[in-house]
């Protein structure tokens, strides 16, 4: 593994990641971590990098959660309002 790949990356890259794209990051971090035979510093790197992955993870799943919380809102209020008319 070269040092690029171990490298944490910025903030403003991981938050142009898609959901997908962490979270695939994500796994290939892991099973790298898994496998083992990493120097402790790469090791260390690679875990950083995966922290920030899932957090930029749930980051997405919360912004999913508060659409579909908003739209049942909406929805809800919409149907309100159309049945009392």
């Amino acid at each position: 593994m070269t040092e690029s790949n171990a490298a944490p990356q910025t903030p403003e890259t991981l938050d142009a990641l898609s959901y997908e794209e962490a979270r695939e990051q994500l796994v290939a971090v892991v099973g790298r971590l898994e496998a083992g035979g990493a120097s402790l510093e790469e090791s260390l790197a690679l875990w950083e990098r995966g922290e920030a992955l899932a957090k930029r993870c749930e980051e997405w799943l919360e912004g999913a959660r508060k659409r579909l919380a908003n739209a049942r809102d909406t929805s809800n209020d919409g149907g309100a309002a159309a049945g009392s008319q």
